[in-house]
């Protein structure tokens, strides 16, 4: 009987040292599950916060790009009437010279009848 105890202490002692070695196994496992926990939460907060960075850049391109296009709109707007302009000009321009011509016409005219008058004042002298 008292082989049976000592052999059953031993047994008894043998299972002891297994479960405290699995017991320790085990903390340092959850140490170890906590510090991926831990870093886990790190990093998905930093990530959080670059998208929000990404956000904002975004944001800023996106405003930039609407001053751009008003910016290009004000432009198509001036170059629109300064066409409008230039077909003015070249309108006034058009008439100028048909203006022109036509005083030269009248001028050539009126050289003819103020020579016939010199012609006549001649003769009657």
């Amino acid at each position: 009987v008292a082989t049976e105890v000592r052999s059953l202490a031993q047994r008894s002692a043998t299972a002891a040292r297994e479960i405290k070695e699995l017991i320790s196994d085990s903390v340092s496992k959850v140490n170890s599950g906590n510090d991926l926990v831990s870093n886990a939460v790190t990093t998905m907060t930093e990530i959080g916060d670059q998208i929000k960075h990404v956000n904002d850049i975004m944001n800023e391109i996106t405003m930039a790009t609407q001053e751009q296009i008003a910016g290009i709109e004000q432009v198509n707007i001036a170059v629109t009437e300064m066409d409008t302009m230039s077909q003015q000009n070249a309108a006034l321009v058009e008439e100028s010279a048909a203006a022109s011509i036509h005083l030269q016409d009248r001028s050539r005219e009126l050289l003819e009848v103020i020579s016939k008058f010199q012609i006549q004042e001649h003769a009657h002298h």
